[in-house]
């Protein structure tokens, strides 16, 4: 495992990324250039090695992701943090082109959401209103169910 220092040094590899230091001596790195709302490639990282990246919806790292698109670094050696990051950064650096998907759940009481996949985010509005915003198709699905929602068809 690497060391906080040594994931430091390799991370401020990056020139594109900017250091911001949060609560508890972490560290968060982000990219300014994003096209997107969200900034932070390296999210939390700690002096224990603990540390999250974020990824987003990237297929290659669906298993490990958690469902706000975060992947734990902890065990991860030099090859696997720049492979990682670079996957990050380019994540957040390309206009993405897909047409927009959008579906309607409903509770039983009559209720309807509107669950739209906009800028890597699956978002879940009431109205106009935005209520929450996942990582993952999967995650957004799951908050849906456990809130009594079914897609309508």
């Amino acid at each position: 495992m690497l060391t906080f220092e040594q994931k430091q040094t390799i991370i401020e590899s990056f020139p594109e990324l900017t250091k911001k230091e949060i609560s508890l001596k972490r560290l968060n790195y982000h990219l300014m250039d994003s096209l997107y709302e969200k900034t932070i490639v390296v999210e939390k990282l700690h002096p224990n090695g603990n540390g999250f990246v974020f990824v987003g919806d990237l297929l290659r790292y669906e298993e490990e992701a958690n469902d706000k698109g975060l992947v734990n670094i902890r065990d991860y050696n030099e090859q696997q943090l720049r492979e990682i990051i670079e996957d990050a950064i380019q994540y957040l650096s390309e206009e993405e082109e897909q047409e927009p998907i959008e579906e309607i759940w409903q509770s039983r009481e009559g209720v309807q959401l509107k669950l739209a996949f906009e800028q890597r985010s699956w978002n879940v509005y009431h109205g106009e209103n935005l209520e929450e915003a996942f990582g993952t198709h999967d995650a957004a699905k799951e908050y849906l169910l456990e809130e009594g929602f079914r897609k309508k068809k």
